[in-house]
């Protein structure tokens, strides 16, 4: 995991189209019926009519060299949108969010209100916890299309959504967490009170509410399904361990070992998030000191997070060199080149995860997967991910893809959940990332543009 993310930071300089398909004779009059009905427009009462006619046109024909008649040519039905599963609720809140992403003069403003709102200690009148009011209108937009529940019945409805759309599982993620800024040099943990923090150090309330949230995180998982662990949402006691690299308390470690098992009994894999720069230490040494030799090592590679808050020493110059770094990561861990990680003298069994919403990044690990596959060679198990509510193009896209064998792509969605105030440091993160990332923020607007104007034309018969 630490080796992954160094070298990720810094050690690499870094259509409706004709179907050429023959059919036989005996399928002519099926192909007419079930291709050609597709295109007729329906009629008032939604019902598509075939009117035979010696007028009809008929499709393209496929001679012998004799010149019989040995089949048609079809045309191939155009595929499926990729937003097309997304309900009009849903596409309509992603039209309006990506809107405001895409347009500075709404977007600026709408960061400073959300960063004044994260913060903590507010009065009744700007407390999203305490205001229903502004509970609600921040709910209702932001909160529903990043988070994915405030609550364990309303994640595992939405949960169900998910998998129905057809995502392969649900990467699940409790929001408490500590966040560093290494401009101000504060660590912020929603819904902890800083004047009390003597007391929560004695009793470690914190560290016991983190250990309730994450085992309930495990409980909602169903098959397909993992977990994130921020192990910084155990609080203070925690966190000062981590920034000095050293082991949390006994009580965390107790409450690591009990998640780890229930994650055993539920089926369910764990991902330990790497977080800010600055506790990374303390959590790779915790990853390491408890981790059982039986067990497979993962690889979950992301970039971006944090970038607004982490050193920026520790982080490339350009977008260029981050791509190329990431790239080349990704190329190592699939041919298994031990030169990329140091001279490794015996790779461990692994699997390989890739969080991220580029395109390209994600096309060109797909197509080697399956070079590697047809090759015949050693096969990484690979997966990809993408945010709740982000880059939904992307992530049905994929599930479209089909490899050289039938097989579909392995796709998750990154969700979060928690109460509101416990998800704002998160969802001002996400609002930050579209600021920075804003040639793929533009891609994701048209890209939900033009389902709407699809639904629309199509609902007019157009």
């Amino acid at each position: 995991m630490s080796c992954t993310t160094r070298r990720l930071l810094r050690s690499r300089p870094v259509k409706t189209s004709y179907f050429n398909n023959i059919v036989s004779l005996d399928a002519v009059t099926a192909a007419i019926r079930s291709e050609w009905c597709d295109y007729l427009p329906r009629t008032w009462s939604g019902v598509k009519h075939f009117h035979h006619s010696k007028h009809v046109s008929t499709p393209p024909t496929i001679e012998n060299a004799d010149g019989h008649l040995v089949g048609i040519k079809t045309w191939e039905p155009s595929p499926t949108p990729p937003l097309a599963t997304l309900p009009m609720p849903m596409l309509l809140r992603s039209l309006l969010i990506s809107t405001v992403c895409v347009k500075p003069y709404l977007l600026t403003p709408s960061l400073s209100i959300l960063s004044f709102l994260a913060k903590p200690n507010r009065s009744f009148l700007f407390s999203i916890e305490k205001n229903p009011l502004l509970h609600w209108l921040v709910k209702r937009t932001l909160y529903d299309q990043f988070c994915i529940g405030e609550n364990a019945a309303e994640a595992t409805r939405n949960m169900k959504k998910m998998h129905d759309f057809g995502i392969s599982g649900i990467l699940l993620t409790y929001a408490k967490e500590t966040t560093f800024d290494h401009k101000s040099k504060t660590a912020h943990t929603p819904g902890f009170d800083a004047q009390q923090s003597d007391a929560v150090k004695k009793k470690c309330e914190d560290i016991e509410a983190w250990r309730v949230g994450t085992l309930q995180t495990v409980r909602m998982t169903g098959d397909g399904d993992q977990v994130a662990i921020k192990m910084t949402g155990a609080g203070p006691v925690a966190t000062e361990a981590f920034t000095a690299g050293s082991l949390p308390p006994k009580q965390m470690m107790d409450a690591l070992d009990e998640i780890c098992v229930a994650a055993r009994q539920a089926k369910s894999r764990i991902v330990i998030d790497a977080e800010s720069q600055h506790f990374q230490k303390g959590i790779a040494r915790t990853y390491y000191a408890g981790r059982s030799r039986r067990l497979d090592y993962g690889v979950k590679l992301v970039r971006g997070a944090y970038m607004s808050t982490d050193e920026r020493s520790k982080i490339h110059d350009t977008k260029e060199d981050t791509d190329e770094a990431y790239d080349s990561i990704t190329r190592d861990l699939l041919h298994r080149n031990s030169d990329g990680f140091d001279g490794l003298k015996k790779w461990p069994r692994m699997s390989v995860l890739l969080a991220t919403h580029n395109k390209n990044t994600v096309m060109k690990a797909h197509k080697l997967h399956q070079e590697i596959k047809e090759a015949g060679l050693h096969v990484v198990p690979l997966e990809f991910a993408q945010l709740h509510g982000m880059a939904d193009s992307l992530s049905f896209t994929l599930l479209n893809a089909k490899g050289a064998g039938g097989e579909t792509p392995k796709v998750l969605k990154c969700s979060t959940w928690g109460s509101l105030g416990e998800c704002m440091a998160y969802l001002l993160r996400r609002a930050v990332e579209n600021r920075q990332a804003v040639s793929r923020t533009q891609d994701e607007f048209k890209a939900v543009k033009a389902e709407c104007s699809r639904r629309m034309r199509s609902a007019a018969g157009l």
